[in-house]
């Protein structure tokens, strides 16, 4: 089995071509293989390129311990670079099916090589249903308290369910995030990212991901901490967030749609004995 192994800002995934849907049915069973990073490859994920009816292409994402990713920032722009460097796909938006509909990506080319890529990220909610999230109003600023530990929590669907707690990033372990996913008001768990705000204009995010723990970045992560910050009036609209593996730009446009610009990279290409 040939592969790519790439990253973005340093959350790292395996791109597989399977448009002949030689694994379908398999996705897990692959994902527990390769993402193992003493037995397999090793990565945060697997990213399956499939044929779509509706978009130029379709994104399946599947997390290192084999559970399904409706959507992931990082991973979609490693998608893009991808597609259009391997030309399965050269339009100049290129238009991506995901598990949360379709997504647009404006790709900027620099020496023949995608170099960063634009996501329209689409639109957030704060609704419980949609989160989905078990309290019937909109979880802004509330109090919980987790393992004899008190949050302040607000969550928000952002391609996934997340949570953010802003505050000094010393003052919190990212390991903290694996009770929170698994508090049980979060019916299908939740990301957490730990956010601290620099200035108006800049945060810093440190993310448990659901599904694969810490890692180095969370696309939708950073959305989603600009949008709360913004919110609740810690941030403008034009924000930069560091993350351990880099720096993205987050924008909320006047529609409240959510764009999210960063690198993409080739770490290297191989073939798996599968």
């Amino acid at each position: 089995m040939k592969f790519t192994k790439m990253h973005g800002t340093g959350n790292d995934f395996i791109v597989i071509d399977d448009r002949e849907n030689r694994f379908l049915g398999k996705e897990e069973e692959l994902a527990l293989r390769l993402c193992n990073r003493h037995f397999g490859i090793g990565a945060d994920g697997v990213l399956i390129v499939r044929n779509s009816d509706i978009a130029s292409i379709k994104m399946v994402i599947i997390n290192s311990d084999g559970s399904y990713a409706s959507m992931c920032g990082n991973g979609i722009r490693c998608f893009a670079k991808y597609i259009w460097e391997e030309n399965l796909v050269k339009d100049k938006i290129l238009k991506i099916e995901t598990g949360d509909g379709i997504k647009e990506a404006v790709v900027t080319i620099k020496n023949g090589k995608a170099e960063e890529i634009t996501i329209d990220m689409g639109m957030p909610s704060f609704a419980p249903r949609k989160v989905p999230v078990e309290f019937k109003e909109e979880v802004i600023e509330k109090e919980v308290k987790i393992k004899n530990k008190n949050y302040i929590i607000t969550t928000l669907f952002m391609g996934v369910p997340h949570t953010v707690i802003f505050g000094k990033l010393e003052d919190y372990d990212v390991a903290e995030g694996e009770y929170i996913e698994k508090y049980p008001v979060f019916t299908q768990g939740t990301n957490v990212n730990f956010c601290e705000i620099v200035n108006e204009k800049e945060v810093k995010v440190k993310t448990w991901e659901r599904g694969a723990g810490p890692t180095l970045a969370c696309g939708t992560g950073s959305c989603a901490c600009v949008v709360a910050a913004n919110k609740i009036g810690l941030t403008g609209k034009e924000v930069k967030v560091s993350v351990p593996g880099g720096i993205l730009l987050v924008e909320i446009k006047d529609d409240n749609s959510v764009f999210m610009t960063g690198p993409a990279a080739i770490s290297f290409k191989g073939e798996y004995d599968i």
